[in-house]
C-alpha cells in the first residue's frame, strides 16, 4: 500500500520517516522532491510528480513491499491522480505543528531567509491541509484551480466528510519528541497495515467505484 505522510513544511515529516524507517520493515521510504525540484515548480509540477510516485509505489507493491512517500500532497490530490485507483491501498496521515512553532522551525531550518509574507504561506498552507483532511468541501479550488489536465477530480467531488473514505489521520508535533511522534506513526502505520489485511481499509482497491 502507499502510505503518504503531507502537510507544510517544518512539520516534521522527513525526520519522522526516516525514523519510522529504522522500526518498520517492509517499508520503502521516499520524498516527494528527491527527484529534484525546479525553479518553477507549481501544483501541475506536484501533480505530475505524485502521479510519478505513485507509479513507483505500484512496482513496489508488485514485490510485496508498502511505500512510505513524505511530501505536500492532501488527500484530495492522491486520490485524483490518475494511476491512484491501480494501488492496493491508500492512508494519509497529516504531520501537522501549531503556527508559532512552525515559523520556530523554518527560521532554524534556514537561517533566517524567509521573510514574514513567505511565513505566511507556509503558515496559511498548514491551515489550509488542516481543513481539507476535516472535509473535502473545504477550498478544493486551492489545489483545483490550475491543476494538471490528467487530474480526476470528480473520483471524490461529491464527497461529504461523513464518507468514510474522506480519512487523513492527523498527527500533531507541537511540543513533543520525536520518539513519541515516531512512536505514534508507527501505531498508525501498523494499524493501517491491519486493517488492509483485514479486508476494512477504506481506500482499498475498489474504493473509486462505491457510492458515496
Amino acid at each position: 500500500m502507499l502510505l503518504i505522510l503531507t502537510g507544510s513544511s517544518c512539520s516534521g515529516k522527513t525526520t519522522l520517516a526516516r525514523a519510522l524507517g529504522d522500526r518498520v520493515p517492509g517499508v520503502v521510504i521516499h520524498d516527494h522532491d528527491e527527484i529534484g525540484v525546479p525553479e518553477d515548480a507549481d501544483t501541475q509540477w506536484r501533480n505530475r510528480t505524485t502521479e510519478q510516485w505513485i507509479r513507483q509505489a505500484l512496482e513496489h507493491q508488485d514485490r510485496g513491499l508498502d511505500v512510505v512517500l513524505t511530501g505536500q500532497s492532501p488527500l484530495g490530490e492522491v486520490l485524483a491522480s490518475p494511476s491512484a485507483p491501480q494501488l492496493d491501498g491508500i492512508a494519509v496521515c497529516l504531520v501537522h505543528v501549531a503556527d508559532e512553532e512552525r515559523r520556530r522551525r523554518l527560521d532554524r531550518r534556514d537561517d533566517g531567509r524567509w521573510p514574514p509574507a513567505v511565513l505566511d504561506s507556509f503558515v496559511g498552507w498548514g491551515a489550509w491541509h488542516r481543513g481539507h483532511a476535516e472535509d473535502p468541501r473545504y477550498r478544493p479550488d486551492v489545489i483545483i484551480d490550475g491543476s494538471w489536465a490528467e487530474m480526476a477530480w470528480d473520483r471524490w467531488s461529491t464527497w461529504t466528510k461523513e464518507d468514510r473514505r474522506w480519512d487523513t489521520y492527523l498527527l500533531d508535533t507541537t511540543g513533543r519528541s520525536i520518539a513519541e511522534s515516531v512512536d505514534d506513526l508507527e501505531h498508525w502505520v501498523m494499524g493501517q497495515r491491519a486493517a488492509h489485511r483485514s479486508g476494512q481499509l477504506a481506500l482499498s482497491k475498489g474504493w473509486v467505484d462505491v457510492e458515496p
